[in-house]
């Protein structure tokens, strides 16, 4: 009972590190409980001097950077909605066909979809990241595209104008894009400028965009707007996400998948 309390206060933190403040329901929807137990988990860390709590919701107390200065961190994702995130890649992963082309963005959920390919696969790969590099290197009959470039630790991403112009020259089947918020009113974003060029290329590259994001990036904001959520052909998420999407989804003709 502590030890999955101690799990919730710091699934707690590490979505505030990516999202800053949080309401309580996203909170509630994020870990999947009561409204009652996160106000229980956030008195603790109202007590712990970690956060500071206001009207419907919660904030992370640091040292007063706004949110968009600070820096994204793909161990902090990893942690986040690990169970959706592991449903969401499988089904990816499910609609790739034989000798097709598709392209892995950057992110937890990506590596996910790396890791739940079929070894049966005969298909080429474009993707960018250290972590998704290192799953799809084992499979047998794989072409793997890599641009290279400048490393940065915080996503495992490499990223260059040399390998923007590799994505540009080369064209897939389908993109499976990443995002770090997902908003109705204010588009679909990343937690990085330099991820804009990148995204905006491997969604010009390809035939089919696929947005793959858990729940708890909907009604979230960053900094980096790089697509309309029409942008896109299909979206993979969990059940979790507000009414208002699915609605938007089919007015839109866009296909909704839940997980």
């Amino acid at each position: 009972m502590i030890r999955k309390q101690e799990e919730r206060l710091q699934t707690i933190l590490n979505v505030l590190k990516l999202t800053n403040p949080a309401t309580i329901n996203k909170l509630a929807r994020t870990l999947e409980v009561s409204h009652m137990t996160i106000r229980r988990d956030i008195e603790i860390l109202e007590r712990e001097q970690k956060v500071e709590v206001f009207h419907g919701g919660v904030m992370l107390l640091n040292s007063g950077e706004p949110e968009y200065m600070r820096e994204y961190s793909l161990a902090d994702a990893t942690s986040i909605m690990r169970e959706e995130k592991k449903r969401i890649g499988l089904k990816a992963a499910s609609l790739i066909e034989n000798d097709s082309s598709i392209i892995l963005d950057t992110g937890s959920t990506t590596e996910l979809i790396a890791r739940s390919l079929s070894t049966d696969l005969s298909i080429t790969i474009i993707c960018y990241t250290l972590n998704v590099l290192i799953n799809v290197s084992k499979l047998k009959d794989v072409y793997i595209i890599f641009p290279g470039g400048h490393f940065h630790k915080n996503t495992l991403m490499f990223e260059s104008a040399e390998g923007l112009e590799l994505i540009r020259k080369n064209r897939a089947s389908v993109a499976f894009v990443s995002a770090s918020g997902i908003s109705l009113s204010m588009g679909v974003t990343c937690s990085n400028s330099y991820e804009r060029e990148v995204k905006n290329s491997i969604m010009k590259s390809s035939l089919k965009k696929i947005l793959v994001a858990d729940s708890s990036k909907f009604d979230v904001v960053h900094s980096t707007y790089f697509a309309d959520i029409n942008n896109f052909n299909e979206i993979i998420t969990d059940k979790g996400i507000p009414d208002q999407y699915r609605e938007y989804c089919l007015e839109h003709h866009i296909k909704l998948s839940l997980v």
